[in-house]
């Protein structure tokens, strides 16, 4: 049968028409993200560094999309647990990670047995803040034995080898790191006492069971201000801002290239959607830099950030590379 011009364009409206309809869907669902709560998994416990700046960054994100963006906190393993979740979760954006230096660029080398790969099995999308970590004592027990500087605690240290206590928040986790790194270069021996976060480490440690640790500053500076815990110093290259008066480690103790900072950042699983991806670190990017989240981010030692994804998984695999020798080096190892 021979078609008419009329009913030829009327057919070529209905295809129009109905390829739309099947096209509709797909950008209704990639525009209309997010349509229900968003959960950010903390792989440590409350309390620590990881979890102040991933609620700080929930916060945010709930304003910009209009829903809820949830912190969900699985500790355990040095981070592994948690951040298995989100490496095995479905590539929707309704689960990311705070992923830390330790979940993505230390535990690979340090434990014998891992359940996802760094780079393989996440999306990343924007480093939030790095902080240096700080060495921290307990008040009474430094005043009791006399140690006002990391050179006092050395001193102490190497007369009672194995007798004091080291928290840290983790096997595999920055604030261990920087201790096996502290013990390696300095000569003591501490004993070992990993806990689920830096919260419950901290708690130790003000109860006078532990004796030091090396936490990120974040999570020890109001402790720090109260009198609660003392510091002696930072771990990092270069002092903070934050408390510019705390020396380094190596400017302290003379231990020449000592530096073991740490960083915070949000991941999705791999496959995670571009549009997705750059929406968040668009909005953590915007939130950051605003005056009232730069100063309440600098006063507690973190270093805002907000990079690109592509520049947050180029440092994610220059971190792989500089922490595979000092892991190495420290002989520290987790089965």
């Amino acid at each position: 049968m021979t078609r008419t011009p009329t009913s030829r364009r009327l057919a070529l409206s209905a295809i129009a028409a109905a390829a739309a309809s099947l096209a509709a869907p797909c950008a209704f669902a990639q525009g209309a993200w997010p349509t229900k709560p968003v959960r950010i998994v903390v792989p440590f416990a409350p309390g620590g560094t990881t979890d102040i700046l991933a609620r700080a960054t929930a916060a945010e994100l709930s304003k910009a999309f209009g829903q809820q963006f949830v912190v969900d906190n699985r500790a355990g393993a040095g981070g592994n647990i948690g951040a298995d979740i989100v490496a095995k979760a479905a590539p929707d954006g309704y689960t990311l990670l705070m992923g830390t230096v330790g979940t993505q660029s230390i535990n690979k080398w340090l434990y014998a047995r891992m359940p996802f790969d760094p780079q393989k099995d996440f999306t990343p999308i924007t480093l939030v803040a790095g902080v240096p970590n700080v060495m921290v004592v307990n008040t009474e027990k430094a005043k009791a034995a006399g140690i006002n500087s990391v050179k006092d605690f050395i001193r102490v240290a190497k007369a009672n080898p194995g007798k004091l206590n080291m928290a840290s928040s983790g096997n595999g986790t920055s604030i261990h790191l920087a201790g096996e790194l502290f013990k390696a270069m300095s000569g003591v021996y501490m004993t070992h006492f990993p806990f689920t976060g830096s919260g419950p480490a901290l708690l130790s440690l003000v109860s006078g069971d532990m004796d030091v640790m090396f936490d990120n500053l974040p999570s020890s500076m109001q402790l720090i201000k109260a009198g609660r815990i003392k510091a002696l110093a930072v771990t990092s290259a270069q002092r903070s801002a934050a408390l510019p008066e705390l020396p380094t480690i190596e400017e302290a103790a003379g231990l020449k290239g000592f530096d073991a900072s740490s960083w915070f950042g949000l991941l999705g699983p791999a496959g995670l959607p571009p549009d997705i991806a750059n929406r968040i670190q668009q909005e953590v990017a915007k939130s950051l830099a605003t005056p009232a989240m730069k100063e309440k981010l600098l006063a507690q030692g973190a270093i805002p950030s907000g990079n690109t994804p592509a520049q947050f998984a180029q440092l994610i695999d220059s971190e792989l590379k500089k922490w595979a020798p000092v892991v190495k080096a420290s002989g520290a190892k987790v089965d």
